[in-house]
Formats: C-alpha cells, structure tokens, sequence
C-alpha cells in the first residue's frame, strides 16, 4: 500500500505526502486527488514534474508545497552539470517557474528563496558539490518542518480541553506539512497526551479536502473523527457540541490576519459568537512581514470545474458562471492563540507576532 524508500522517511511516518529518494534522485509525492480511494504515489523525476502537481493539487498545503518546491530545485541542480552562470541560471529559472504555481502560500517563496540562497553560494563549485548542497538543504528544510510541527502541537495541546469535540476546516495535517501536521499535530499531541478528543472535519467545498484527506489520515492514526458539511457547522456550534477550533494557515500577514482555505473566516466568526476559542497553528515560515495586514494578501481564484464538477459528474450546467476564491482572510482579533514552533502568541489578546522575534 505504502512505498518503501532506501531510507527511513524524513516524515517519520509510513506514509507520507513528500519524500525524496536519493538513490536515483526522484521525487515521491501522495497524489492526494486520488484519496481517499486510491493510495498512489507519483515518481517525479524533473522540476517541471513538480510544477504541474503543484498546480494541479497532487500534493497540497503550504509546508508540503513548499517542500516540494525546494526538492525540485534539488533535481534541478543535479540535472545542471554546467559552470556556474548556467547553473544559476537553470535554477533561477526553475525557482520563479515554481513559484508562479500557488501566489497565497508564502511558504513556496521562502523555500525557493531559501534554496536560491544556497546555489548561489555554492555556484563555482564543481557540479556533484552544488547538487549534494542543494539536497541537502531542501533536506534541513523537510526536518525542520517536521520538527516545528511536532513542537507546535505539544503547545497547542497544551490548550485543548479533555474531551473536547474539536472542528477543523480544510485538512493541515500530515498530508499538507512534511509530517506530524499543523492542526491535526495540536490534534495528535493531545491525543498522545491521554486526552479524550473527536474531531469535526469540515468537508471543505469544493475540493473536499477534510472529506477526503483530513478524516483518512485521523482516521489511520485511530483518532475518532465525523465528516460534516460545511453548513452543518454554525448548528454544531448552536448546540454546543464544538469545544475548541484549530486550523492551519496559508499565510500570516505582520498584524496576525491569516489566509487560510475559503471558508475559515465563516468558521472563525461562528466561534468568537458562541464564545469557542478559534485557534491557529503554523510554522514561522509561513509568517509574512513583508504584508502589513490580510487586505494586501493575494488570494488565488481557482477554475470553474473545481466548483462545477466532482470527478465525472456535472453540477453546474455549461454556460453558467461560477467563483471559486481559494481562501479568504480570518481578522487577527478573531485568533485566540497562533502556535508555532517559537512558541504561542495570543492574537486576540493584543499580542503581536514581533514576540516570536525579540531582535526583530
């Protein structure tokens, strides 16, 4: 069911939405349009390869995209064997053709940026050199995701009542990190910490992502977990029955707004009015300080057949528009903790997110 690599995943786990194989330099991703009736796994062998599952949504979430991104840069740099100025210029290349694939997700510029920085510094050194660099930054990249996961879901754990009935919108799991997950690690933590949770997954219309790919992988970790429609939330939260909401971010802007999948604003303004902590859990890399506020976040428009379409059936008939927005802004004052790895920051409170950054 699973692949076997000739090492231990760097997820940490035996499945996995990314993984570099560096016997024959392919990349393995999860092509999750399959999930959650297919586990089939993709063989990418160059940057381009990568280019079209990130477009077309093979691999997801802004960690793992950017992950992605940063071991197709890998491969470009092993595929260039010339001097330097075609090296930098393959790679440069590479990178904005990458980068172009998902604009709200900034943790696809950071890594890009971040591997960009290495080739430069390794440009004139002999061509086996560069791309053992190269990997092995897009290598650190993959560990340090895994491990801001991990600590920000031993912190926003912390948080998470026993018993709780927690919902989550789109899917910030392993699935869309390099392992562990954003939101569903808050969600594993404080299930391996002993606490009796559940867990609402939003269906996420119209790509399904928490039908498809939140409860499968819950489900694989034995975590209880119920499907709901989108709609089904504000009567959830009119009942009582939702104790606590976290989610994963696309983007943080420098004031605490967040970009997150369409449908997390709703989320957010049904739990500041029944009074249910509305959290967020990102890692650093997805804090953006060049955007002062959410209004400058760009958010991508997506095409017609996500919304009119589910696989091979037609919902929308032909000649009838339709507007799919890919995610939409949660105001910082609607936030009641943002976890990351550098530690928790209580938006809604007033807190700032330079707290993360003394020196800043």
């Amino acid at each position: 069911m699973f692949p076997t690599l000739s090492r231990e995943p760097l997820s940490q786990s035996p499945w996995f939405a990314v993984e570099y194989e560096p016997r024959d330099h392919s990349l393995w991703l999860l092509d999750q349009r399959a999930l959650p009736t297919e586990v089939a796994y993709l063989t990418l062998r160059r940057p381009d390869e990568a280019v079209a599952a990130i477009r077309d949504m093979a691999v997801r979430g802004a960690p793992a995209i950017g992950i992605t991104a940063a071991y197709a840069l890998a491969q470009q740099a092993y595929l260039e064997r010339g001097a330097a100025p075609a090296f930098m210029l393959a790679m440069g290349t590479a990178g904005r053709v990458l980068n172009a694939t998902r604009p709200t997700a900034v943790n696809l510029a950071w890594a890009i940026a971040r591997m960009a920085r290495k080739a430069a510094d390794v440009a004139h050194a002999p061509a086996d050199e560069r791309a053992a660099a190269l990997l092995a930054e897009a290598e650190a990249i993959h560990r340090e995701d895994v491990a801001a996961c991990r600590e920000m879901g031993r912190l926003g754990a912390e948080d998470v009542p026993d018993g709780a009935c927690i919902l989550t919108h789109c899917n910030a799991g392993a699935l869309a990190t390099g392992g562990y997950g954003t939101a569903l690690g808050v969600i594993r933590a404080a299930h391996e910490a002993g606490k009796r949770v559940r867990v609402l997954a939003d269906e996420t219309r119209p790509y399904l992502q928490g039908a498809r790919l939140t409860s499968w992988e819950l489900h694989q970790d034995g975590i209880p977990v119920e499907v709901i429609t989108d709609s089904t939330a504000a009567h959830c939260f009119q009942r009582g029955e939702i104790d606590f909401v976290v989610v994963g971010a696309d983007r943080v802007a420098k004031n605490g707004d967040v970009a997150n999948k369409i449908g997390t604003y709703g989320v957010a303004v049904l739990a500041d009015v029944h009074g249910v902590p509305f959290t967020v859990a990102a890692p650093v890399s997805t804090l953006d300080f060049a955007t002062p506020s959410g209004d400058l976040i760009p958010l991508e428009e997506r095409s017609r057949r996500e919304v009119a379409q589910v696989g091979a059936q037609v919902l929308v008939a032909d000649g009838i528009a339709c507007r799919h927005v890919g995610f939409d802004v949660t105001p910082a004052r609607l936030v009641k903790a943002l976890y990351t790895e550098r530690g928790v920051v209580r938006l809604a409170a007033g807190e700032a997110l330079g707290s993360l950054f003394p020196a800043r």
